[in-house]
């Protein structure tokens, strides 16, 4: 019969053998105590990366939007970025009962302005999740924190998205110093480390105080701590800020060597008050 047969859900199993080759065998599963769920766009590739941020105690869910045969536009960010797709999105998230839900998507939480990323917050509540978090929200949430006013943006994307992000900062109060893009319609993926890089120098003014990284679906761990020393300032990436915010949201502290954003002293030496 099944451990949980009644509708139990108590399991009764003896503990595992402490001789060898058990020994080394915990009694429960490595499953995480702490559950993050995110939501990507289809498009997402990156999944590995969000991973490098998270404690052992953490676990990721994650689940995409549904298939749209689009290039990286307006059009793909406005139809990734749709509340009532979002909203299904968390309910698939929902069974395993995630402590807070992520959106994962830069340009589809900023496409609509703030309202339109307040509207994707509240479509995720509304939709059973405890607490919310967008790549946006949580971009101008890190700002706060760290006392930023002023950033230099660097995107893949071309300028019409750009520009769309340049207004969302502005009216959150960020001024930006300076924007350089790259103009890709697809496979962000997969661009390397040194053209990253690159569009990251020239994107860095003297008179910036951060430099902001735009999209998930563009690898940037290994990058941050090497460009912060070099550049002077801090160096925030859309993976980065929206697991920090997540984290945040539920009292963990996001991993992320040499990166400021992830240092214990900002963040209580790993428990954020």
């Amino acid at each position: 019969m099944s451990a949980r047969a009644g509708g139990s859900s108590a399991f009764h199993a003896a503990p595992l053998a402490a001789s060898s080759p058990w020994a080394n065998v915990p009694d429960d599963a490595p499953v995480g105590t702490v559950r993050v769920g995110v939501i990507t766009p289809y498009d997402f590739a990156l999944d590995r990366e969000l991973w490098r941020w998270v404690p052992d105690n953490v676990t990721l869910q994650l689940t995409r939007t549904p298939h749209a045969p689009l290039p990286v536009s307006l059009e793909q960010a406005t139809v990734v970025g749709d509340p009532d797709i979002v909203a299904q999105c968390t309910q698939d998230l929902i069974a395993v009962r995630p402590d807070v839900v992520a959106y994962a998507c830069t340009s589809g939480s900023f496409i609509r302005r703030r309202a339109g990323e307040r509207a994707l917050i509240a479509s995720m509540e509304t939709a059973g999740a405890p607490q919310a978090v967008t790549t946006s929200g949580a971009l101008v949430e890190a700002l706060q924190h760290l006392d930023i006013g002023r950033v230099a943006v660097a995107t893949p994307y071309d300028e019409l998205i750009s520009q769309g992000l340049s207004a969302f900062l502005e009216e959150s109060g960020v001024a930006v110093a300076r924007m350089q893009h790259l103009g890709l319609e697809g496979r962000i993926w997969t661009v390397p480390y040194a053209e990253t890089v690159a569009m990251v120098r020239r994107t860095f003014t003297t008179d910036c105080q951060a430099v902001f990284i735009s999209c998930t679906n563009l690898a940037t761990f290994d990058i941050i701590a090497p460009l912060e020393a070099e550049l002077g300032v801090p160096v925030l990436t859309a993976n980065q800020v929206t697991l920090w915010a997540a984290l945040r949201a539920v009292r963990v502290a996001a991993q992320g060597p040499g990166q400021l954003l992830a240092t214990p002293d900002l963040q209580n030496v790993g428990v954020l008050p």
